[in-house]
């Protein structure tokens, strides 16, 4: 009676042992998660801040003004604004169309 007694004692305390192990591993593993939290949320930033000032860089190079600026430059003299006849115009979703395979597009 006693060792029948002392054995499921035993393994609720086994059971017990395991499952206030498994606790505390999930609590070490949440405190580390917690810990790397505000390291995440700075480089983040970082970033956030970094592509703000490449959309800033990338307005101010492809503002009207600075392209007119760039096509007063010699080196870019020799370009001209192209004619009606030769502005090609592609109607939205044409390229998005598989019914039939085209080869040639002129």
């Amino acid at each position: 009676m006693q060792k029948g007694l002392l054995l499921r004692l035993g393994f609720c305390l086994g059971v017990l042992s395991l499952c206030l192990y498994s606790y505390q591993s999930k609590q070490n593993e949440l405190t580390h998660l917690k810990i790397q939290l505000p390291q995440l949320e700075k480089e983040i930033s970082t970033i956030r801040e970094e592509t703000q000032r490449l959309q800033f860089e990338i307005d101010r190079v492809e503002s009207p003004t600075r392209l007119i600026e760039l096509a007063h430059h010699p080196e870019f003299r020799h370009l001209k604004h192209p004619l009606m006849k030769e502005v090609l115009n592609v109607p939205e979703g044409f390229a998005l169309q598989t019914d039939k395979p085209t080869t040639d597009l002129w």
